[in-house]
């Protein structure tokens, strides 16, 4: 089901109304709707992939109760890889095996022989990347001693299953969400209201940023070879703002959701373009994923506490996993490979933690040195998109060749003006929110302006609004 669709709508007040005027006097029949509700949210997309859910739900909830009882060291370990295997095993198999039987064959064709690959006619269950890796932390938690399991076994599906981020995000940790479910909730109507602001900045973030920019970074990128280079970045610019508000958008959705039901799940996005070298921009950008890799990842491996070479070997790592677990083709590894070159100049002279401030935290404007760092990360954050939006490695360095070396030649583009003018305005409401979590405009004091501005987002939404029902990039991971 998309949030972004007719038949959440109508799911939404529903499941709403059932949650606050029909159960909530007893918070494990709370509990138990949140769970149906999300199991059908999930099942309406494809009802067989409930199975692949609920298994891993129940395999991590059995093994955190035998890991608080063990003391065994070998025992416990045991346990441990039960449920990495387990849940690594369903994704490898569903979003890799055709990818590495394509890779096995290739490498063998480099040395002149053909294998015809065994390709498996597989489809990819949407948001199994992100509740894998929820569940996960959670056995690990436990493992460590971090986190004491739940015997309630209603509340750790439904944790598992939370409907408002199951299918992209953000990735909740146990002990932040998972204790939200044992606590009695009542109904706040300012936490509810900040709820359906950032819903509907959301909405907006999707439909009438992302989507209208997807027209223009699909076609130019499906047809680069027709056009001429600054056309070719122009496509760039439209598709960082299309991942930008698509990704970002389902994350504000998600996060408001949950503020209805009286949940606080993590931010996601904390304004990633203003971000003046690559270390910040990650630090803002996707967070729940970032974190994730840097908690569960990046410091077992020994972080940057090592030599040289192991901070290298470390990042390169981190970077490039996170670039595979985006997709299984080889422009998602070197996406992430780039971004590593990105940032190991940064970590070896020890400047990845220099800009952890917000950007003219004290000033209305930039000045011109932060101007040139937020341009500059800007611009190869942009050269790194084209490989997380070719094809193929080939279809990306053609892309980068007639963009960067053949400026002059192809047709000209015509491209819609509104889009401009709504990204530009789009940017100025940004800048002016950096500071705060959200709405410094949605938030003024004056009834009548917030009226106005709820007016004028809601046109905006409904003009741009595309009945095909446009998928969120990220539920493709």
């Amino acid at each position: 089901m998309l949030f972004n669709s007719f038949d959440f709508a109508i799911f939404l007040p529903i499941v709403f109304i059932l949650y606050w005027f029909v159960a909530n006097k007893n918070l494990k029949f709370q509990n138990a709707l949140l769970w149906v509700a999300s199991y059908i949210f999930y099942g309406w997309w494809d009802w067989r992939f409930l199975s692949l859910i609920a298994f891993s739900s129940l395999v991590d909830y059995f093994v955190g109760l035998q890991l608080h009882k063990e003391t065994n060291r070998k025992k416990r370990i045991l346990l441990l890889l039960v449920s990495i295997i387990v849940n690594l095993g369903f994704l490898g198999f569903f979003k890799y095996f055709n990818f590495f039987a394509e890779s096995f064959a290739d490498a063998f064709s480099l040395l002149g022989r053909q294998i015809e690959p065994t390709r498996l006619n597989i489809i990819l269950p949407v948001g199994i990347s992100f509740y894998t890796f929820q569940t996960l932390s959670y056995s690990i938690d436990i493992y460590k001693r971090k986190f004491e399991p739940t015997k309630d076994i209603i509340a750790f599906l439904a944790f598992v299953s939370f409907f408002p981020q199951l299918v992209a995000g953000p990735i909740e940790r146990a002990k932040n969400l998972l204790p939200q479910f044992y606590q009695k909730r009542k109904f706040d109507y300012s936490k509810a209201v900040d709820g359906m602001r950032q819903i509907l900045w959301g909405l907006f973030k999707k439909i009438v940023i992302a989507d209208s920019c997807a027209i223009y970074a699909n076609d130019i990128f499906n047809n680069y070879t027709d056009y001429t280079g600054f056309t070719l970045f122009l496509g760039v610019f439209f598709f960082a703002f299309q991942i930008y508000g698509d990704f970002s958008g389902y994350s504000d959705i998600a996060i408001g959701t949950a503020r209805l039901f009286g949940f606080n799940i993590m931010k996601n996005f904390s304004f990633p373009y203003f971000s003046r070298d690559i270390a910040e921009f990650w630090r803002r950008w996707h967070i729940s994923l970032s974190s994730w890799f840097r908690d569960y990842l990046y410091i077992p491996l020994g972080g940057s506490r090592g030599g040289t070479w192991m901070k290298i070997r470390n990042t390169f790592i981190i970077f490039v996993v996170s670039g595979f677990w985006h997709g299984a083709n080889w422009t998602f590894i070197v996406w992430g490979a780039l971004n590593a070159l990105y940032f190991l100049p940064l970590m070896l002279l020890k400047k990845n933690r220099l800009n952890t401030d917000t950007v003219a935290e004290t000033t209305l404007f930039p000045n011109l040195k932060e101007i040139l760092q937020m341009g500059t990360t800007f611009l190869i954050t942009l050269i790194a998109w084209v490989f997380f939006r070719s094809d193929s490695l080939i279809d990306a360095f053609s892309f980068l060749n007639r963009m960067l070396f053949m400026g002059g030649s192809g047709d000209k583009y015509m491209f819609g003006l509104d889009v401009i003018i709504i990204l530009i305005g789009f940017i100025i409401i940004e800048w002016f929110n950096r500071k705060q979590e959200f709405g410094l405009f949605i938030r003024t004091s004056k009834r009548a302006y917030r009226i106005l501005i709820y007016l004028s987002i809601c046109i905006l939404i409904i003009a741009y609004f595309n009945l095909s029902k446009q998928e969120f990039i990220y539920f493709q991971f």
